[in-house]
């Protein structure tokens, strides 16, 4: 018997195109049924990530401009803002203020210097200026229609400046700031010197005109028991908290004891009393104003 050889079994042209045809067909379907079941896990994702996030932004506090919290600015209380204001203004120092206040009376010590207005709760009051109603006090005369000047602005201290800018006038006017300072002799005689807080000019310089004998007494004794001079006891204050002197004084504290009382203003514009032992020059108390 004879086998035959086997064939090899051709396949025709035709035959061809159509299994690469359905194979074709074959990917795209099976391509589409993936990116199909991608796309549906990707909005199931996106769907879940969006509900979590529902949860967590109510919970979020924005200002109504889009902001997360307000500025420092926005949040200094009134009296923080009448400090930022004045001291803004001021151009002569506590030392030098306390130099040329003593360069008035001979052989005289300080024993009192202020910035006036900083912290005195009616100056409104004092100087006439107008009412939060705007209507004017202790029989000041108001401005037209009762309203405030033009522009509105009071200068520091509350005293309204022409035109309502509210800036200093290089010359002393009233709308500047001053420094008002106590200047004894030896015999306790005290004078009084005002120093314009932005040219450092004398504006005023004049005895006490109501002292009594017991007064002159008491502040000659206070000056001589006091070693530390009023520099050197704002100079431990302001090395303990940073900040500008706007106010020192000579006095006793509830204990009797000697001391300067100085306010220092810190960055935050905020006040802080020291008391420095006019003896020694040590902080024997610390009081912080968070007005």
């Amino acid at each position: 018997m004879r086998f035959e050889p086997r064939r090899n079994k051709t396949v025709s042209p035709r035959t061809r195109r159509l299994r690469v045809a359905g194979g074709a067909l074959c990917a795209a379907a099976l391509a589409a049924t993936l990116v199909t079941g991608c796309g549906q896990d990707s909005g199931d994702e996106t769907a879940a990530a969006t509900s979590e996030a529902a949860k967590v932004l109510p919970n979020q506090t924005t200002s109504p401009s889009g902001s997360v919290s307000p500025s420092g600015t926005a949040q200094l209380t009134e009296d923080q803002t009448k400090r930022k204001e004045l001291l803004s203004t001021v151009k002569v120092t506590f030392d030098k203020a306390a130099t040329t206040a003593v360069g008035e009376v001979s052989g005289g010590k300080l024993t009192d210097l202020d910035l006036e207005g900083i912290d005195d709760q009616d100056d409104d009051d004092a100087t006439g200026s107008p009412s939060p109603t705007g209507s004017p006090t202790d029989g000041a005369s108001p401005s037209p229609g009762g309203t405030e000047s033009p522009g509105g602005t009071e200068s520091p201290g509350g005293t309204e400046s022409p035109g309502g800018t509210g800036s200093p006038s290089p010359s002393g006017s009233a709308g500047s700031p001053k420094w008002v300072a106590e200047v004894v002799e030896e015999d306790g005689t005290a004078h009084n010197v005002t120093i314009d807080a932005v040219t450092g000019k004398v504006l005023d310089s004049s005895p006490d005109a109501d002292q009594s004998d017991a007064d002159k007494q008491k502040l000659a004794d206070q000056i001589s028991k006091a070693t530390q001079t009023p520099q050197q006891a704002a100079k431990v204050a302001t090395d303990k908290k940073p900040g500008k002197v706007t106010s020192i004084a000579l006095d006793e504290n509830d204990s009797n004891v000697l001391v300067w009382q100085v306010d220092v203003v810190t960055k935050d514009w905020k006040k802080t009393t020291f008391d420095v032992d006019a003896a020694k020059g040590t902080i024997t108390d610390e009081q912080v104003d968070d007005d």
